[in-house]
């Protein structure tokens, strides 16, 4: 498993279909995954720590672990079958739960839960994009990204032949 920081969230050009970005802690490995609208605009809320005036479906999960006293210690993005990513909640009682990675990082963001990724995920979905510099704004490499979005489908990553 590597550890994964959330980059952001972006439209995929021409569908606008939405995709969370991660990219591989002290790397230039990207993870794209795609996403429903809704998921969106849940990690994009995390991301910019704006409050909803009612809780959302992930911030009541959030609170319902603080009630029933098990935190949430990790997220693990563990497969992608078919095009389909699955992940893995790890509780700090040791309990796991299948989950849509959507909802696993969302709730990660609202948490402070670590996110990673199976080496077999990231060798197979991650793209690398390679560094001009050790120096290069991060608006640079975002732009580098966003350049290889307009370029990739969903069905890129799919594992048929």
């Amino acid at each position: 498993m590597q550890p994964l920081d959330v980059i952001g969230v972006r439209l995929e050009m021409p569908s606008n279909q939405p995709v969370v970005l991660l990219q591989q802690a002290g790397s230039n490995r990207y993870l794209p995954i795609w996403v429903g609208t809704v998921e969106a605009t849940a990690i994009a809320f995390a991301l910019e720590g704006v409050t909803p005036p009612r809780p959302m479906t992930h911030d009541l999960i959030k609170d319902m672990l603080g009630i029933l006293d098990d935190g949430l210690a990790q997220v693990r993005i563990t497969d992608l079958t078919d095009g389909v990513f699955y992940a893995t909640l790890v509780f700090d009682s040791g309990k796991e739960m299948g989950c849509r990675p959507s909802d696993a990082i969302a709730l990660a963001l609202r948490t402070g839960a670590d996110i990673v990724g199976a080496d077999e995920v990231l060798a197979e979905a991650s793209v690398e994009i390679e560094e001009e510099s050790a120096e290069q704004p991060d608006e640079q490499e975002m732009e580098r990204f966003r350049e290889f979005l307009d370029d990739v489908s969903p069905d890129d990553f799919s594992t048929d032949s």
